[in-house]
């Protein structure tokens, strides 16, 4: 199954579910900061929007409530959103490096994580 596109938003909803758990409606709007915390109904949609696209169902009731779980993992959703990113590149890295490295995002520890990640997944090609 292909993995859902998420707005923003549902971003945010789907970090309350990775973060807290199972959760209600309710415990996942009070979870998104005060600041810009949308209304319950706003997040109720989204919730039944998401539910729609599979990133989370319905574990259980209790009493009104439906306690929600996420059904996509979060590696998986950052792994798409970064697939999307490179897309958008026609699938070049490159560019996406260079920001990173000209702003100071990247760091050599950073590079030095990515060489070894590199030297593994060679010697597993290898190994095939």
């Amino acid at each position: 199954m292909a993995l859902p596109k998420l707005t923003k938003l549902e971003l945010q909803l789907m970090d309350a579910l990775w973060t807290r758990g199972a959760s209600s409606v309710r415990e996942i709007q009070e979870a998104l900061p005060e600041k810009d915390r949308p209304a319950y109904t706003t997040v109720q949609t989204m919730v039944y929007r998401l539910e729609g696209k599979k990133a989370i169902r319905r574990l259980k009731k209790i009493g009104n409530a439906h306690i929600f779980e996420a059904t996509i993992s979060r590696h998986a959703a950052q792994r798409r959103l970064i697939d999307d990113l490179l897309s958008f590149f026609g699938g070049r890295s490159q560019p996406v490096v260079a920001h990173l490295v000209e702003t100071g995002k990247l760091t050599l520890d950073d590079v030095q994580e990515a060489e070894q990640l590199i030297r593994k997944l060679s010697k597993k090609e290898k190994l095939r």
